[in-house]
């Protein structure tokens, strides 16, 4: 079965970096768009960065500039590098996989990401 494992999540103050990876099994990840979301507490899940089959990226524009994502298909892994981080960037991180820009499969735990000073 598919499984999309999160982890690199922390506690960072305003201005630092974070790098979060996205193990995935039991797929042929390198056929997949991939995406990660977010979800704050009090807000809905939203869609933060996403990278096609091809590496091809997309952003929020909350993000622009200061996340990448990105992949290595040998390892199956997707990664979300994050700079300059800023309080609204708080909340747990999700990858999936995505399909005519919306999510399908199982949400997983995600990753806690605080930034707090």
């Amino acid at each position: 079965q598919v499984q999309l494992v999160e982890s690199g999540g922390g506690l960072v103050q305003p201005g630092g970096s974070l790098r979060l990876s996205c193990a995935a099994s039991g797929m042929f990840f390198s056929i997949y768009n991939m995406g990660w979301y977010r979800q704050a507490p009090g807000k809905q899940r939203e869609l933060v960065a996403s990278i096609t089959s091809g590496g091809s990226t997309t952003y929020a524009d909350s993000v622009k500039g200061r996340f990448t994502i990105s992949r290595d298909n040998t390892k199956n892994t997707a990664y979300l590098q994050m700079n300059s981080l800023k309080y609204e960037d708080t909340a747990v991180y999700y990858c999936m996989r995505v399909r005519a820009s919306q999510p399908f499969g199982s949400w997983g735990q995600g990753t806690q990401v605080t930034v707090s000073s």
